[in-house]
């Protein structure tokens, strides 16, 4: 076993033992209790010493994040073989989305992200493919946006949170997304090389979409972790 699986499962530990410690007490002294309002300000303070939230938060937030990509994987497949507006369409709908949900986790992480939060920069970042509709660059201006956003949010955890581990996934993430954005912004204008030929700059940029989904996950998931350690101390 690694040393980093060890040392999580010790913090699983950790949690586990703390949870059933809690319960055992407050059941005997619940035992003790006459009245029903005193048992409600026992199971009260229950609660607020025992917070399951947060940690159910950290699985849905890596959950929708995941079923995100497995979901976008084969629409953006589906894309490269079949060259249809259709597809197309379609993977422009899921691409802002998944970038607007980067700031949300992040800032989750930091203690400020809320429910209605969350909802409104996913509805704003759906809202935002309008530009697409009523202006010839419409969609690479919100991609953009959605890009600069994440980005700086990204550094932002990493100065106030982050370690010599996430630094590397921060940078091999962004260089992926300036990867991606650049090939695929220039595709027709790469088309004129002959390495770009056979297998075109819009086939790379997928490459490097993949890339980046696989270390913002990776960026995400290492902090989230450190979080989860830092709270069981």
């Amino acid at each position: 076993m690694s040393k980093r699986s060890a040392s999580f499962s010790l913090g699983q530990r950790h949690f586990i033992f703390r949870f059933i410690f809690i319960i055992v007490y407050k059941i005997v002294t619940l035992k003790k209790k006459k009245s029903l309002k005193e048992s409600l300000c026992v199971f009260v303070q229950f609660v607020s010493v025992f917070r399951p939230q947060p940690l159910l938060c950290v699985i849905l937030y890596r959950l929708f994040f995941a079923f995100m990509a497995v979901f976008y994987a084969p629409v953006q497949w589906t894309r490269l073989a079949v060259l249809k507006r259709a597809p197309a369409v379609l993977d422009q709908w899921f691409t802002l989305p998944i970038f607007a949900w980067v700031p949300v986790w992040i800032s989750f992480l930091m203690g400020k992200s809320t429910k209605k939060y969350a909802l409104m920069l996913e509805l704003c970042s759906i809202l935002s493919y309008g530009l697409a509709i009523k202006f010839e660059s419409g969609f690479e201006a919100a991609l953009c946006c959605h890009v600069l956003f994440a980005v700086y949010k990204g550094v932002q955890v990493q100065l106030r949170l982050g370690n010599h581990r996430t630094f590397r996934y921060l940078i091999l993430a962004v260089l992926s997304c300036a990867g991606f954005v650049v090939l695929k912004l220039l595709d027709h204008w790469l088309a004129q090389f002959w390495v770009f030929q056979r297998v075109t700059g819009h086939f790379w940029s997928k490459v490097c979409d993949v890339l980046q989904f696989h270390y913002s996950f990776c960026f995400l998931t290492t902090l989230t972790t450190s979080a989860i350690k830092r709270d069981l101390k």
